[in-house]
């Protein structure tokens, strides 16, 4: 096996001359171009389950008593072609493991040589390599297996069932069940090309294989209990079927019995059926023929007409409409007062005026006595009461307390207490609905 030159240490052509520098290109392209001719040849049959192992080991290019510790990764393709044929597949678990093709050819490729470019990218140097395998597919039609069975294992993955022992293993577990007088193991698949989930790396759980195996005699009684009602129904209810054969797969092999597919191709009837011409299927009507380059002139101006105006004279009615109601169908302020009963409209307006007088007293903050502490209206009559002062009295020196003056309405009335001695009674006089009304509001000083 070549490696490509450069690796760790290689570099630009620093300091050299321009003939050893083109020297070295083309020793390079020498060395990449007889790096695929390096083959090896292999031969698969069809109907059959074929692997190939790309060894660490071999790529590097050592002896056999060495193995690198470098992560090394492969690549591989169908020469001339992005990726593998569709039978061939491919798996590499870590940098640090074998890669392994492994497939079942088709007829239609036997005779053909399919040649595998093998790319080896060693992750620590950045040397790679090139490999090709050669693989001869021949045909095993002198072996036909009518009867095929399909095992799901769940405790393999791929590349260890693909291992000859285990796979040897395996055939014989079946052989003791079956016995027949040819086995051959058909397909493997790993479960993760059928849909299956990733496992998850907890108590080393394993993503299942597939293995088709075929014989040439019927299926035994065991493998037939699989298709009893019991078990069926036992499958149904995600549980376990009874399997009296099972104990002999048991030691290695934990088969999930609810998955196994048996298929018997001498009983396999033709399934092709002639297509009679009747409803919901089209005469033939010829070849196909296209319209002409030359096509009608269509004029859009209606359509667009009809697109624009509608939408338009919807929101216009609608325009006026809404108009209407917000500027013909209002009350006015006029119409709003007559309605309205006099004791709320005088609410609302000392409400306001005390509104205004906190917004202007809020541009001013030096005013020390508010007039909105005063009350401002009457709550029986609802007469309008005007402050103990006016707006131009200078209220900055004004004291918390300050007796008041008599007020309109008001009378003192001398009253004799005991020991000759006199004090003043000050009454305010109220009219309500017509009738004067006295109330006793303070007793103001001795005489």
């Amino acid at each position: 096996m070549l490696r490509a030159p450069g690796g760790a240490g290689g570099g630009p052509c620093v300091g050299r001359s321009p003939a050893t520098a083109a020297a070295l290109l083309l020793l390079t392209a020498v060395l990449l171009s007889s790096a695929g001719d390096v083959d090896e040849t292999v031969n698969w049959k069809t109907k059959q389950a074929n692997s190939f192992v790309i060894s660490r080991k071999m790529t590097a290019g050592q002896s056999a008593g060495e193995i690198s510790n470098d992560p090394i990764t492969f690549n591989t393709n169908l020469m001339g072609y992005p990726d593998r044929p569709g039978w061939l597949r491919y798996i590499q678990r870590t940098p640090y493991s074998d890669g392994v093709l492994y497939g079942s050819p088709t007829a239609e490729n036997v005779g053909k040589p399919t040649v595998i470019e093998i790319t080896a990218y060693n992750r620590r140097t950045f040397e790679t390599a090139r490999h090709n395998l050669v693989i001869n597919i021949m045909s095993a039609e002198d072996f036909p297996l009518p009867y095929q069975a399909e095992f799901f294992i769940k405790n393999m993955n791929v590349e260890e069932m693909l291992a000859s022992e285990v796979l040897g293993d395996f055939l014989g577990a079946v052989k003791n069940v079956w016995q027949p007088e040819r086995l051959n193991a058909i397909n493997i698949t790993s479960a993760l090309d059928r849909g299956g989930r990733v496992p998850l790396p907890i108590n080393d759980m394993k993503e299942g294989v597939y293995v088709m195996v075929g014989a040439d005699v019927p299926f035994s009684s065991c493998l037939r209990e699989v298709e009893n009602p019991q078990n069926q129904l036992r499958c149904s209810q995600e549980m376990e079927p009874t399997i009296t054969c099972d104990k002999k797969f048991r030691a290695q092999f934990y088969i999930d019995w609810c998955k196994i597919s048996l298929v018997d191709k001498t009983k396999q009837v033709s399934t092709y059926q002639e297509v009679v011409c009747g409803e919901g299927i089209l005469p033939d009507g010829g070849e196909y023929r296209p319209p002409p380059d030359s096509l009608k002139s269509r004029d859009y101006y209606s359509d667009f007409l009809i697109t624009l105006a509608v939408p338009s004279a919807v929101a216009l009615v609608l325009f006026l409409v809404l108009a209407y109601i917000m500027c013909c169908r209002r009350e006015g302020v006029e119409k709003r007062n007559m309605y309205t009963p006099d004791i709320q409209l005088v609410h609302h307006s000392a409400i306001q005026k005390s509104t205004k007088e906190l917004r202007d007293m809020s541009k001013n903050r030096e005013i020390a006595w508010p007039l909105s502490t005063l009350p401002v209206f009457h709550p029986v009559t609802g007469e309008i009461v005007p402050p103990l002062h006016t707006d131009s009295y200078d209220n900055t020196s004004m004291p918390l307390m300050q007796a008041q003056p008599n007020l309109p309405h008001q009378t003192q009335i001398p009253q004799q207490q005991a020991a000759g001695e006199f004090r003043m009674t000050t009454f305010q006089r109220f009219e309500v609905n017509g009738i004067p009304e006295e109330r006793k509001l303070t007793e103001a000083m001795d005489l």
